[in-house]
């Protein structure tokens, strides 16, 4: 079956941009869904595959199944592909996601809703679950500091109790409506995390930080598979050593004051124990992130909020989202 959403020109519409590197399999679970819910938008939605250099055939696979489907190619980015896609376009409210996400029919309206009654939010993100609708897999994130270490979770104690509230997020990863001008001008996902992890609670922070938000948003639904392209490509222990080199260079790009030297501390005391005991998944991924050190602290001497106001906002953050 063909899929034909034609771009309106009417000053409300929106868009959903979809990435894909090798999903071609993703797609095809999963795009039907994203235009119905697209077709059933309460305003013109266009839908448009960003495709990531695909090796396998999923743009021949896009051109002969979805005809009416827009396809754009760039360079396998992660999720900063979407930086050069969102500078072309001109809605005001976009939603992203990844090719592992489906949507209930009526997920996009109180998404983008959300983004244009709040001038300080930044982004929106549904209520999501795993594919068979059994498992909450967020998007209320909240975050902290374990032992040197910022973590961001969804499924925190007590979570059961607001996953129905509306309220504020920290993150959202794998589908989030945005605020397109805002995104743009916060310089959107950073590439120095590529390939991914982590990227989507550094864009939260650096919103918060510049005076904008994440909003929950229980009334739209998604479901997601989680690590449907990234477990393929590199295994489980992988991905959670590009998670842990991520959060090393989230703390080293973003921290401040005395969460900072806390950082620091545990991270000498981690560093020595795993290199006695040779835990070398550790030491690999601190090495993937020195390698990348250069980028952190560039990325930090960019920042324009004062070390006054930003240690401020900092602790404004933790304590907003702490669990």
């Amino acid at each position: 079956m063909g899929w034909n959403l034609v771009r309106s020109t009417d000053d409300d519409r929106s868009c959903i941009l979809v990435l894909n590197f090798d999903g071609r399999g993703l797609l095809a679970e999963c795009l039907p869904s994203v235009l119905d819910a697209a077709a059933r938008a309460p305003m013109p939605c266009e839908v448009t595959v960003v495709d990531n250099s695909s090796t396998d055939d999923s743009v021949p696979f896009l051109r002969d199944r979805f005809p009416g489907v827009a396809v754009v190619s760039e360079p396998n980015a992660g999720l900063a592909s979407f930086n050069r896609v969102l500078a072309g376009r001109d809605e005001d409210v976009v939603l992203l996601l990844n090719n592992d996400v489906k949507l209930d029919p009526g997920a996009v309206g109180p998404l983008v809703a959300a983004v244009r009654n709040d001038p300080d939010a930044l982004f929106a993100a549904p209520r999501c679950w795993t594919f068979d609708g059994s498992t909450y897999e967020g998007m209320r994130t909240r975050v902290r500091m374990r032992f040197g270490l910022v973590q961001g979770l969804c499924r925190v104690p007590g979570f059961e109790r607001e996953v129905d509230r509306p309220g504020l997020t920290a993150s959202a990863g794998p589908v989030l409506a945005v605020d397109r001008r805002k995104f743009l001008e916060l310089g959107g996902y950073d590439p120095l995390y590529f390939p991914g992890r982590i990227e989507d609670l550094d864009l939260g922070f650096r919103a918060w930080m510049a005076g904008w938000r994440g909003v929950y948003v229980p009334e739209s639904v998604a479901y997601h598979r989680g690590f449907g392209s990234f477990e393929p490509a590199f295994g489980k222990e992988g991905c959670d050593r590009l998670a842990l080199r991520n959060t090393l260079l989230f703390s080293w790009k973003n921290l401040s004051g005395p969460r900072l030297l806390g950082h620091l501390g545990w991270l000498a005391v981690r560093a020595l124990v795993a290199a006695g005991t040779g835990k070398v998944a550790f030491l690999r991924a601190l090495g993937g992130a020195l390698a990348r050190l250069d980028g952190a602290l560039a990325s930090r001497r960019a920042a324009s909020v004062g070390r006054r106001g930003r240690l401020a906002r900092q602790e404004a953050f933790f304590r907003e989202f702490r669990w």
